[in-house]
């Protein structure tokens, strides 16, 4: 199918290309940013005029529930969410029943995303046999299959051996280990540590549950050289700790989730359960500097942590309910709020969630590598059409994935996906 988009402001923050412009796509790619070549007759023409063309977003974050969890989420479902929030490309987490720690399983999940022709799933593997925390898996086996990092998900590691064994086994052959910094024994609660949640009676997670995973971390990777992705950094000392590794030269990397980006401790209410979310919120003080650091590159990539739960998960006690809630279709609204209030440019917005979190995935996108996160001619079409202008209220029952809970419920928030564009294939049109 040909496809031309006509008269959008054109956006690459990998290139630094900005500028109005057609956009040319044929057979799955893209073959011309700028005057179409003379013989070619799209079959369709989208106009752009007044928006924003740029590289489908890269999220490395959002669980797809299946295999295994299909009453809160079913992979169609998720994947329609996907394309409707401008995500063409996204990482998903080994966390599933059964878990991805063998390479049919992540063969399985991978035909069946690409039978959908939505957006593009690159499956992490699981760093441990069953997510236990015991026996390496075979990580050159689950790459093999198209795993693009090895992860524990939300299942911190006890055991600093096996965390050594595993960075020194991944250096050795240039993979790359996804954790999220948190201490096993002190990363037991449901919420931020400090007077809100001792007033609540709620158990807590101390900022130092993230703090001493992260020395720990960098200790090792000193050591080892291991690539580390840092997941979900929740805390203003993690934000510190991440700069520092990075002046020292560190090859480590890190993201923030939309929710820390955006809310606090505070969101929680009355024992509100869809603010019941992990990593915790915290106080008002570690939003500025997730946000700052974010703004500055401390934090390389900004994702939407989608995990669609369940309506019967969530109607339980604050304590009892199930954490977690959908992002996939809020991802660019609240990239962009936060750009607006950060006074930056929309190129500087786009990139963390395009080319930088691209970058964090580096030589694991194969033969992708030069596609991805960015628009090039002769590249693959992964393309979106936004805008930036008016706002729309977010009502649950109009998210297409299957999880309707979400702490950003009743916001007005900035700018639309008009159109998504997967491969030369039209994905979402709005």
């Amino acid at each position: 199918m040909k496809i031309l988009i006509q008269n959008g402001r054109v956006i690459d923050p990998a290139s630094g290309l900005d500028h109005i412009a057609d956009v040319a796509i044929a057979a799955g790619h893209i073959v011309a940013i700028g005057q179409a070549p003379q013989d070619f007759e799209p079959n369709k023409v989208m106009d752009a005029q007044g928006c924003i063309v740029a590289p489908g977003l890269v999220d490395l974050a959002a669980r797809l529930r299946e295999p295994g969890q299909e009453h809160e989420g079913m992979l169609a479902s998720e994947l329609a969410a996907a394309v409707a929030g401008g995500v063409t490309c996204l990482v998903c987490s080994p966390d599933t029943d059964p878990v991805l720690d063998e390479p049919g399983l992540v063969e399985r999940l991978r035909y069946r995303a690409e039978k959908l022709h939505q957006s593009r799933v690159l499956p992490l593997g699981a760093l441990t046999v069953g997510l236990k925390g015991e026996v390496l898996t075979e990580m050159g086996q689950l790459t093999a299959a198209g795993c693009v990092g090895f992860s524990q998900a939300e299942v911190a590691l006890p055991n600093t051996q096996v965390v050594q064994r595993a960075l020194q086994y991944a250096s050795s052959f240039g993979y790359t280990v996804w954790l999220r910094p948190q201490d096993f024994y002190l990363g037991q609660g449901v919420a931020a540590s400090g007077p809100l949640a001792t007033r609540m009676g709620l158990s807590s997670v101390p900022v130092a549950a993230e703090t001493i995973a992260l020395h720990t971390i960098f200790e090792l990777v000193r050591s080892t050289r291991a690539r580390v992705h840092l997941c979900r950094i929740s805390s203003a000392a993690g934000v510190a700790l991440v700069r520092q590794a990075k002046a020292e030269g560190l090859p480590v990397t890190a993201d923030v989730s939309i929710n820390s980006l955006h809310l606090t401790d505070a969101d929680m209410g009355y024992f509100d359960s869809r603010a019941r979310l992990t990593p915790v919120l915290r106080q008002q003080q570690d939003r500025d500097a997730l946000r700052a650091g974010l703004a500055d590159g401390t934090l390389d990539a900004l994702v939407s942590d989608h995990t669609p739960v369940d309506a019967d998960a969530k109607a339980l006690p604050f304590a009892e309910a199930e954490p977690g809630a959908t992002g996939l279709e809020l991802l660019w609204s609240l990239a962009l709020k936060w750009g607006q209030a950060e006074g930056l440019d929309v190129s500087a917005v786009l990139s963390r969630i395009t080319s930088q979190p691209a970058r964090v995935l580096g030589a694991s996108l194969r033969d992708l590598q030069s596609s991805v996160g960015q628009l090039r001619v002769g590249g693959v079409a992964d393309v979106c059409v936004l805008s930036t202008e008016g706002h729309w209220p977010v009502s649950p029952s109009d998210l297409r994935s299957q999880g309707k809970s979400t702490p950003f419920s009743g916001y007005e928030l900035p700018g639309r996906v008009l159109a998504t564009v997967v491969a030369g294939h039209v994905a979402f049109e709005a």
